[in-house]
């Protein structure tokens, strides 16, 4: 019997992205509305998270935002709830929600530590467990957006680069677990990427971001830093049919960047 022809249309499909008020999460969100899903909106920012929605909607499609701090067992457990309520099913999970911390062993203290993980670790676990039901029913699958940070060392993001390999290995364990059940997991590690949410690290002004993208732009391979929208494609690549085998890989998303890293390059900016 000839196999169905691999397709990336979403149409009918239900996808929750967390995350998805800005940067990286919007860009998913709205590539997963053009090409047909629709859609559950996790985000803090709810001006933000709105704006998002109503672009999600101008494509046609169902979005429902809703704000939720992810850090808290009632955020995870309200945006499980009121996502199925809404839709009655979900396909994709995209675990895209996070938090930076630039520092030190030295520098740094445990509330910052705990306020890492509690995000960019336990959320993802909190909300996976909760929702796994509802991917097996769908035989759905999760995209988790990690970071080159999780697979590759330098000195400035200690408590994060943690986290990041924490969720690697998350995504190893579950693919395996779930994988008799007909769920895929697969991560997806973005490299230096252009966004708001690295120049809140940085500290830098508009101008000193700028001068600091451009300088590590040098040390990129092909030459360029990462956008929402290239991760964004990875992400729908592997959440659809055409990745139908794939499950428990980590693309890296850097232009090559993680062959080239090295403190001196990412960190010109004492850490706090």
């Amino acid at each position: 019997m000839a196999s169905k022809p691999a397709t990336m249309d979403f149409e009918g499909k239900v996808v929750l992205v967390t995350g998805a008020s800005a940067g990286i999460g919007e860009a998913i969100a709205l590539l997963f509305a053009r090409r047909g899903a629709k859609l559950a909106l996790v985000g803090r920012n709810e001006s933000a998270l709105r704006a998002v929605a109503e672009r999600c909607r101008a494509s046609g499609r169902d979005a429902l935002p809703l704000v939720a701090d992810l850090a808290t067992d009632a955020g995870c457990e309200n945006v499980a709830k009121l996502t199925l309520e809404h839709f009655g099913r979900l396909d994709v999970l995209v675990n895209n929600a996070g938090v930076g911390a630039r520092t030190t062993l030295e520098k740094t203290d445990m509330e910052i530590f705990d306020q890492v993980f509690a995000l960019n670790v336990r959320a993802v676990y909190n909300l996976t467990r909760l929702l796994a039901p509802a991917l097996v029913a769908t035989r759905g699958n999760v995209v988790n957006i990690s970071s080159i940070a999780g697979s590759t060392t330098y000195v400035g993001c200690l408590p994060y680069s943690m986290s990041k390999a924490a969720l690697d290995h998350f995504t190893n364990l579950t693919a395996l677990e779930l994988a008799p059940k007909g769920v895929r997991v697969n991560t997806v590690s973005p490299g230096l990427t252009a966004s708001t949410f690295v120049q809140r690290l940085t500290g830098y002004t508009d101008e000193e971001y700028a001068a600091w993208l451009q300088q590590s732009e040098r040390g990129i391979p092909l030459g360029r830093a990462c956008a929402g929208h290239d991760v964004a494609a990875m992400v729908a690549h592997l959440a659809s049919d055409a990745s139908a085998l794939v499950t428990g890989v980590n693309v890296p998303v850097d232009g090559g960047l993680r062959f080239n890293v090295v403190a001196t390059d990412l960190v010109k900016k004492q850490v706090k």
